[in-house]
């Protein structure tokens, strides 16, 4: 009898913690503003959009990593003055461990002065994405 009430406490937390986890995953969260803290093209290697910037965090073998390339493309296309920059994690950890980069893909959106408005870790929904320029551009 022991056996199963440990078996369903453990089937119950694992259960919890599933839930949790997709409810998390991918979602673009607010940052607390910090003018201080800015990204520009000498540290993200790339020239930033004249409105906003989609930064990914990607790794070479990480499937949710390509389809998240598709639809920040995607979503930059569509909105004038937006850039796509994807930077391989493995090629820049200085960057990485600055930004607390734990997984991947990992996104970063940035207004036009590089500033961090939102962040998301895990493969963003296009609608989120969407959403998430309309912040940064607005502010």
């Amino acid at each position: 009898m022991t056996g199963l009430m440990v078996c369903i406490a453990v089937l119950a937390a694992a259960s919890a913690f599933g839930v949790w986890h997709r409810r998390r995953n991918g979602r673009l969260t607010v940052r607390e503003r910090d003018d201080t803290a800015r990204l520009g093209a000498a540290e993200i290697g790339a020239a930033l959009g004249e409105r906003a910037t989609l930064l990914q965090f990607s790794s070479a073998f990480c499937q949710p990593c390509r389809a998240t390339r598709r639809t920040l493309t995607e979503v930059a296309g569509m909105v004038e003055g937006v850039a796509h920059v994807e930077i391989d994690a493995e090629d820049h950890l200085d960057l990485v461990r600055q930004l607390n980069v734990l997984r991947t893909p990992t996104v970063l959106v940035l207004d036009a002065r590089g500033a961090i408005v939102r962040r998301a870790s895990g493969q963003p929904r296009k609608a989120d994405v969407i959403a998430a320029l309309g912040a940064a551009v607005r502010d």
